[in-house]
């Protein structure tokens, strides 16, 4: 059964955020807030947890659109070719934020991800999320937690999600109520900017 913590946004407990990083590292799987919606998380270099989303998520490891989850944007010559000057403007202005922008990945991604043509990269504006980046050393791959009800498509209460889970992954951080409304997509992959997908952030970003 999963862990249940409280983390306060505003001022973030270090021992607690710091049981949060150790699950991480020792290839949990962590539910944790975003800037938008509760998203499912682990450790971007442990294949086994990887592996246990693809299970969770339905889908083969190798075809999973995932996001990285990153602190700020000095991981990004870590995983992502080298980009324009215009392209880097649009980041810098729109991170941290809710926001997913795809860009092109290069041979450095992780064996896991190696044959991606493309990586989907977030800064959330979001001290609990960035933090745990920052604790871990390394992005977390992160997916967002939807809902079975036909009507909401994301749950906001961290202890209905808890409820759900709790048998799934190893813990659920209580960050207070979540978003309903997922992150603007958009593609940057080819140089000019494409609207994948119309969330919270603002479209025309750039």
């Amino acid at each position: 059964m999963a862990e249940f913590i409280k983390i306060y946004e505003a001022n973030p407990n270090p021992r607690e955020m710091e049981r949060a990083v150790n699950i991480f590292k020792k290839g949990g799987l962590v539910i944790y807030p975003t800037d938008t919606v509760y998203s499912l998380g682990c450790d971007i270099t442990n294949s086994r947890a990887l592996e246990k989303i693809a299970w969770i998520k339905g889908v083969k490891l190798a075809k999973a659109n995932w996001s990285f989850v990153c602190a700020d944007l000095s991981n990004l010559s870590d995983y992502v070719r080298q980009i324009d000057t215009a392209t880097f403007k649009i980041l810098k202005r729109a991170l941290p934020g809710p926001y997913t922008f795809v860009l092109p990945g290069n041979n450095n991604l992780p064996k896991d991800f190696k044959k991606k043509k493309t990586v989907g990269i977030r800064v959330p504006d979001n001290t609990i999320a960035r933090a745990l980046v920052e604790g871990l050393g390394n992005p977390i791959v992160s997916t967002s937690i939807y809902d079975e009800d036909e009507v909401l498509e994301y749950t906001t209460d961290p202890e209905l999600i808890f409820e759900k889970w709790q048998n799934q992954v190893d813990l659920v951080i209580d960050g207070g109520y979540g978003g309903n409304v997922a992150s603007t997509v958009i593609d940057l992959s080819q140089g000019e900017p494409v609207l994948l997908r119309e969330g919270k952030g603002d479209p025309d970003i750039f």
